[in-house]
């Protein structure tokens, strides 16, 4: 005959608090991290925080042309898009492992 144990609820709590406070703590950590993309040969530059948020962008004279201003607007656009995509490969790796895999993308944006 088995012996059916039910979980300490209180154990549970303390396992889950735990948890949310690692998560809070991961979470502030990545805000203040730094992801960089870049565009053109890094003629344009943009940095965004772990939030994702655009804290910085560095576009070189040498790509600004006012004969072709779409040039420099699709590089600007494409460096944003890959600093963001670090930021959001960076959550979910860390912070995949706390929430058991769970996608953060939903979280950032």
């Amino acid at each position: 005959m088995g012996m059916n144990r039910q979980p300490d609820m209180r154990q549970i709590m303390q396992q889950a608090q735990k948890m949310q406070e690692e998560l809070a703590r991961a979470q502030a950590e990545l805000a203040e991290r730094r992801f960089e993309g870049s565009a053109g040969g890094g003629m344009v530059t943009a940095i965004v925080n772990g939030r994702p948020e655009l804290v910085e962008v560095k576009i070189s004279p040498d790509v600004v042309d006012p004969a072709d201003v779409e040039m420099l607007e699709d590089l600007v656009v494409a460096a944003v898009r890959q600093a963001i995509d670090a930021a959001v490969e960076a959550a979910n790796s860390q912070l995949g492992g706390l929430t058991g895999g769970l996608d953060m993308g939903g979280l950032l944006g």
